[in-house]
């Protein structure tokens, strides 16, 4: 006669639990952030052009991330995303998006014509911030520790500097500082004097599902990063940024502030 099989005791269970809870907390290493800002936005482009070119940015999607299980000594492995923001911006420059870029990132003309411009895209997002605790609603100063986290330098360090400055709008106190740049921390981790991988590539080489959405879709390019941020943090990876945003950047385009000197550019 066969045994049947006997369920776990309820303190087995426990014992199993607090084993599982251990184990994750073998992982935690102290994280200096409390929370991160993932950002990815998509900008206006034509096809010859690159990050030379004035590019004015058309999506402003970010993914607000905080951890889960951050102890009283700073250590933490569980990052989630808590609430996300996003905007089509309505580009002044050159309004009229090229077909190249609209087949890219999926964006149309009507949306980004019945979009806000960026200095209203900016005061919005603003009060996002403050609404989450993360920035002084008067001052903008922030006041909880927070990075900016991009795939590459380039959603700050180009295209943010370029927009502020066609915008003629002054780079907001809680948009300066360093960036975690999710593409530098990947790419040694798995390979070793491997540059840059895309963030497709960043996914698969840590083993995670293939990406989900649209790629080039501003927010699901934001939200994709998030998950390599999520796993990062679960590997034990202490996340803090470590590349630096000059906001007085120059392009050879630049004239007065919001002047675009087109005899300069090589595609018209």
């Amino acid at each position: 006669m066969s045994e049947r099989p006997t369920s776990k005791s309820s303190s087995q269970v426990q014992k199993d639990l607090m084993a599982t809870v251990a184990q994750k907390q073998d992982h935690r290493v102290k994280q200096p952030y409390d929370a991160f800002l993932v950002l990815d936005v998509e900008a206006t482009c034509g096809e010859g052009t690159g990050f030379e070119w004035p590019n004015e940015i058309i999506e402003w999607p970010v993914c607000l991330m905080r951890w889960k299980d951050k102890s009283e000594q700073g250590k933490a492995c569980q990052l989630e995303i808590v609430d996300e923001f996003r905007s089509f911006v309505k580009p002044t420059w050159r309004p009229q998006l090229s077909q190249f870029c609209t087949d890219l990132t999926g964006i149309t003309q009507a949306q980004v014509d019945s979009a806000p411009t960026f200095q209203k895209v900016l005061k919005t997002f603003a009060r996002f911030l403050a609404n989450h605790g993360l920035i002084d609603p008067k001052s903008g100063r922030p006041i909880q520790r927070f990075c900016w986290c991009s795939d590459g330098p380039f959603d700050i360090r180009d295209f943010v500097v370029k927009q502020c400055f066609i915008s003629k709008a002054p780079m907001p106190l809680w948009l300066k500082g360093d960036v975690l740049d999710v593409r530098r921390v990947v790419s040694p981790l798995i390979r070793p004097h491997f540059r840059s991988l895309n963030i497709p590539q960043q996914l698969q080489a840590l083993g995670l599902p293939a990406f989900q959405g649209r790629l080039h879709s501003g927010i699901d390019d934001t939200r994709n990063v998030a998950r390599v941020m999520t796993e990062l943090a679960c590997r034990g990876v202490r996340l803090e940024p470590k590349t630096s945003i000059n906001p007085n950047r120059r392009w050879n385009w630049m004239g007065k502030p919001g002047e675009i000197l087109e005899h300069t550019l090589m595609f018209q």
